[in-house]
């Protein structure tokens, strides 16, 4: 196990650098620039500012200085457009609060769609299995960026139980309705792999036998059928969480939670590169990090993937 890890670490370090190097060229490929408006600058007030952020050296010699930055210091440089601001700042206070409801989504659409998943599955061709089966589309049908306006519309003007958006310090009404429009995304495709799986480990050989030998049904779900189920739904997950994170930036937009995705849409507007790069940075590594326990996890569940 610790060979294997030990591998998957020594793959992670030239995907990072790889996206570190391509997404930085491509937002220099991006027509405009953080300094360029409606009304243009002189061109001595112009070659100022760049000569204040180093925008007047040669694209590698740009990459190279930021490359030394993110090594040496973890230092993203400062914001282009967000006065004295650095993007570690920036960084530092949205991303708690993007992981609070991130993670919070990430359990609820766990939990709910493996349970719904094996529960249509232990009654398969029923009116539950059905009713599971249905909620799942329904939930898979309605993306977040329809599902936000839609929960305020429904919970905040209409009805007044919950605020339409803040953060609050994360007091729970101002996370139920960021954590449903993120989740019900996911719960349907969590449920439909999850029913499949258990429906295909139900029908296998050992679980007849089990049954053969009097076993209980808890029993054989718990000690027999779980552990190989999970196998697809672990290697769905790691995807999901990452996804969750970055569907972020829709939910930041409707609900006003001062997360990483309003910071990401701001700076993508108005090409501020440091903060766009940051956050992609940010984003492309926990895409590899979380990938990379995904299949710590699928190894473990899976022993023969170690080899």
């Amino acid at each position: 196990m610790l060979a294997y890890t030990i591998r998957r670490l020594a793959g992670s370090i030239p995907t990072i650098l790889v996206l570190i190097v391509a997404s930085f060229f491509l937002m220099r490929l991006a027509p405009g620039g953080p300094f360029t408006s409606e009304r243009p600058l002189p061109p001595e007030v112009l070659a100022n500012i760049e000569a204040r952020y180093g925008l007047d050296q040669p694209l590698w010699k740009q990459l190279w200085d930021y490359l030394l930055n993110i090594i040496l210091r973890f230092d993203f440089g400062p914001s282009l457009v967000f006065k004295d601001r650095d993007v570690s700042d920036i960084i530092s206070q949205g991303l708690p609060i993007t992981l609070t409801y991130g993670l919070l989504t990430f359990v609820v659409a766990t939990v709910v769609g493996v349970s719904l998943g094996v529960y249509a599955a232990m009654h398969h061709n029923t009116w539950v299995d059905y009713l599971a089966v249905s909620l799942g589309i329904f939930a898979q049908s309605l993306p977040n960026f329809i599902m936000g306006p839609v929960l305020i519309l429904i919970f905040t003007l209409w009805l007044g139980w919950l605020p339409g958006g803040g953060w609050n310090g994360g007091q729970w009404p101002y996370l139920i309705m960021p954590v449903i429009a993120l989740s019900t995304s996911y719960i349907g495709s969590i449920t439909r792999i999850t029913r499949s799986a258990m429906l295909e480990v139900l029908n296998s050989n050992y679980v007849r036998t089990a049954r053969a030998k009097g076993l209980s049904e808890r029993s054989i779900i718990w000690r027999h059928t779980l552990k190989p189920t999970l196998l697809p739904v672990v290697s769905y997950l790691g995807p999901v969480f990452v996804y969750v994170v970055t569907g972020s930036v829709f939910v930041d937009i409707y609900f006003s939670t001062g997360g990483l995705g309003q910071y990401f849409v701001s700076a993508a507007l108005t090409r501020d590169y440091s903060v766009l790069l940051g956050i992609t940075i940010l984003y492309g590594v926990l895409t590899v990090i979380v990938n990379l326990l995904t299949d710590l996890a699928y190894a473990w569940l899976d022993p023969k993937i170690r080899l």
